[in-house]
């Protein structure tokens, strides 16, 4: 068992940790495609305990409560991401960020437009022309303050990258807000270096009842996959209707 801090620069809601970021966490030690589930939320610069239990990385507070957990997900299917939008296409998208006008949590790690550079991700996504609604995409490039010592982004990082993005496909599709990440599954082919332009796509996959389902990827600027999640979004308050 080791003892890890969620610092508070690592928030999504301004109480509780990014949620892509903490899953992120718990895939360091996984090879290969991971899938990791929020439990509780997630205390911001508190000790918490990391350890493995019959092939799980479980993430427990100091009361010993669960608060996450993630484990290797060999076999999952993750989604066939869209073509990757050229990177004008991609920069376009991203004047487009519904955040730039109302933004929930202008804090959040990942998508917050109250952070600089180096700070927050700064990952802003938003329609893509001429796609099916929902289809939603923008240009990031990530800060070195993201990278290791060979200068390749984090996994943590990259999987908070992969994160906000499902949700905002979402409310693009049916303009209204409210939903916490519950699962994220994902798998990363190739760490970008940083200051190396990226494309980030997401797209809605299906609403089953409460659960919203959304596929998200990273591509580089010439089209190749670095990688993709699939996540599962809890709705906050009733579904909407038809």
């Amino acid at each position: 068992m080791s003892q890890i801090v969620i610092g508070r620069q690592f928030c999504g809601p301004p109480n509780s940790g990014n949620g892509g970021y903490v899953c992120g966490v718990l895939a360091r030690s996984v090879q290969g495609a991971a899938t990791a589930v929020l439990r509780a939320p997630i205390p911001l610069d508190q000790p918490l305990h990391l350890s493995m239990a019959d092939g799980e990385v479980v993430l427990s507070g100091a009361d010993g409560g669960l608060i996450a957990k993630g484990q290797a997900a060999p076999g999952f299917e993750l989604p066939e991401p869209p073509a990757a939008p050229s990177l004008e296409a991609a920069r376009a998208a991203r004047e487009r960020y519904l955040g730039f006008r109302d933004n929930n949590h202008p804090i959040c790690f990942t998508c917050g437009t109250a952070r600089d550079e180096g700070d927050g991700l700064r990952v802003f996504v938003g329609q893509v022309e001429g796609a099916e609604i929902g289809v939603v995409a923008g240009v990031w490039t990530p800060h070195p303050a993201f990278a290791d010592a060979d200068g390749l982004v984090s996994v943590e990082a990259l999987w908070a990258a992969l994160d906000c993005p499902g949700v905002f496909a979402w409310m693009e599709r049916e303009g209204r807000h409210g939903a916490l990440l519950g699962t994220m599954t994902a798998e990363v082919l190739r760490r970008p270096t940083a200051g190396e332009e990226t494309i980030v796509v997401a797209w809605p996959l299906e609403r089953q009842g409460r659960k919203e389902l959304a596929g998200t990827a990273l591509f580089s600027a010439d089209g190749e996959l670095l990688a993709r999640a699939h996540q599962v979004w809890i709705m906050m308050g009733p579904p909407p209707k038809g």
